[in-house]
C-alpha cells in the first residue's frame, strides 16, 4: 500500500470513528456531517469524499472483498459451506477494538430505521462481490446470488444475537450455528 493510500485509509477510519462516537453519544439524526467533519478535524468535503452519504459513515467496511476472496479461494464443495466458512472466518478475525467498533456500528444499524434499510443494500453488494469473485456464468448467477443472500441473511441473524449479548458471544460460532440451522451440516 502506498503512502497516499495509507493516509486515505487512516483519514477514512478517523472520520468514521468520530462519526460512530457522535452518532452513539448525540444520536444519528441529531448529528450532521458538518458535526462529524468538525470532530475529525477535516472539511465536510473530505467526509463526503470518503463517505458519499451519511449512512455510509456507519455502513462502510472492507468486509466484502475479504469475504468474496475467501469464498473464491475456498476448496470446492457445496456453495453454502464455502460462503458460510468465509463469513465465519471473516468474523473470527479482528482485534477486540475492531470487534467493539463493529458492535457500535451494528447497534446503530439495528436502532436507526434509515440504516436498517440501507443495510439490505450492503447485503446485495456483498452478494454481488461473491458472484463476481466466483466468475459466474449467467446460468449460475441466480443460484449463487440466492445462496449468498440466504447465507448473508443467516449471518445477519447471528449478528443480531451477538449484539444482544453485547459482543460477548463467539460471533464466528453464532454464524456457523445459524448457517447450520438453515442448511444443515
Amino acid at each position: 500500500m502506498s503512502l497516499r493510500d495509507r493516509q486515505r485509509a487512516e483519514t477514512r477510519l478517523a472520520v468514521q470513528t468520530h462519526a460512530i462516537r457522535l452518532f452513539t453519544d448525540v444520536g444519528y439524526d441529531a448529528t450532521t456531517v458538518a458535526d462529524v467533519a468538525a470532530a475529525a478535524g477535516v472539511s465536510a468535503m473530505t467526509v463526503y469524499r470518503h463517505f458519499p452519504t451519511k449512512e455510509d459513515l456507519v455502513l462502510y467496511d472492507e468486509y466484502d472483498p475479504v469475504t468474496a476472496s475467501a469464498v473464491a479461494a475456498a476448496p470446492t464443495g457445496p456453495l453454502p459451506a464455502r460462503i458460510g466458512h468465509a463469513l465465519s472466518e471473516t468474523a473470527a478475525h479482528g482485534s477486540s477494538a475492531e470487534k467493539a467498533f463493529l458492535l457500535a456500528r451494528l447497534r446503530l444499524m439495528i436502532s436507526v430505521p434509515a440504516l436498517r434499510a440501507r443495510h439490505l443494500d450492503s447485503q446485495y453488494a456483498t452478494a454481488d462481490a461473491i458472484v463476481a469473485a466466483l466468475g459466474c456464468s449467467p446460468d449460475e448467477e441466480f443460484r449463487v446470488r440466492a445462496t449468498a443472500m440466504a447465507c448473508l441473511g443467516a449471518a445477519h441473524v447471528a449478528l443480531l444475537q451477538w449484539a444482544e449479548t453485547d459482543g460477548e458471544a463467539n460471533l464466528a460460532g453464532l454464524i456457523r450455528e445459524t448457517l447450520t440451522s438453515v442448511f444443515g451440516d
